[in-house]
């Protein structure tokens, strides 16, 4: 196996020389070599990982594929990013392991690492287009690491995004302390876990929607979040909708979308 792995990198060391020499001696534009070293970066992660990555997700729906890491290799979630990263998309990793994030950024050294929130995020070497505000709600520290996946997708959506920790039901001058915070938001994404209280009450302070996130904090009763969401559901407030339990990455995509048309809206006035 490893002498087959040392072939292969042989043999993709030989064909990238020769394109640079190509296009160095002035025999292929640089158009013509970007092009067949996609293609090279497709084939090797067909042949590695049978992924196939959607490369036209950032047209038809406003943002690249996304990654989710739990289940694959780590040579499969590093492959998936270089095809991303070769087609000139900024990349998200989801549900990353350790040993997947050391990967991840020795391949890309400007690789965002949030080990509280799991994910890896690359993005282009740009200024950020900031587009929308969103804000993420905790109802308490234990959901932070959900709370941090919904920051990383929104950072990686280009949203102006605020993370207000800790203003659970239990203490409600907690949440008007804060409630300022989320006013002019265009979106509040609320997590929390126990018996998932929060979206309700916010929902009773904003005139935006609310994206409720159940989370699998609680004890024996909670039913690892089925509690949380089953509150959600039920929730009387009319703004609230709900994701699935620790979705942060569905909770913040949701509510990237609705921010970015809602700025694109004002543009349009």
């Amino acid at each position: 196996m490893a002498g087959n792995t040392e072939s292969q990198n042989s043999q993709r060391l030989e064909l990238f020389s020769g394109l640079l020499r190509r296009l160095v001696d002035g025999q292929m534009s640089v158009d013509d070599a970007a092009r067949q070293l996609a293609a090279e970066i497709d084939s090797h992660t067909m042949a590695t990982t049978d992924a196939h990555v959607d490369l036209d997700r950032g047209r038809r729906c406003g943002y690249p594929e996304v990654i989710y890491s739990e289940g694959k290799t780590v040579e499969a979630v590093v492959a998936i990013m270089e095809t991303l990263a070769a087609h000139g998309e900024h990349a998200l990793a989801t549900r990353v392991s350790p040993e997947q994030a050391v990967a991840l950024r020795q391949r890309f050294p400007a690789a965002i690492h949030n080990s509280i929130g799991r994910t890896v995020r690359l993005m282009p070497a740009r200024e950020p287009l900031i587009v929308g505000t969103v804000a993420v709600v905790t109802a308490g520290t234990s959901d932070r690491p959900v709370a941090e996946e919904a920051v990383e997708t929104l950072r990686w959506m280009e949203c102006d995004v605020d993370l207000v920790v800790d203003i659970g039901v239990a203490g409600p001058r907690r949440l008007l302390a804060q409630k300022h915070r989320f006013d002019k938001a265009d979106a509040v994404v609320v997590i929390a876990g126990m018996e998932g209280a929060l979206p309700s009450v916010v929902g009773g302070w904003v005139s935006c929607p609310v994206i409720a996130v159940p989370t699998s904090v609680g004890y024996g009763a909670s039913f690892g979040g089925i509690a949380a969401l089953l509150g959600m559901l039920n929730s009387c407030a009319s703004n609230v909708c709900v994701v699935n339990i620790d979705s942060g990455f569905k909770g913040a995509y949701v509510a990237g979308l609705i921010a970015q048309r809602a700025e694109q809206r004002q543009l349009d006035d």
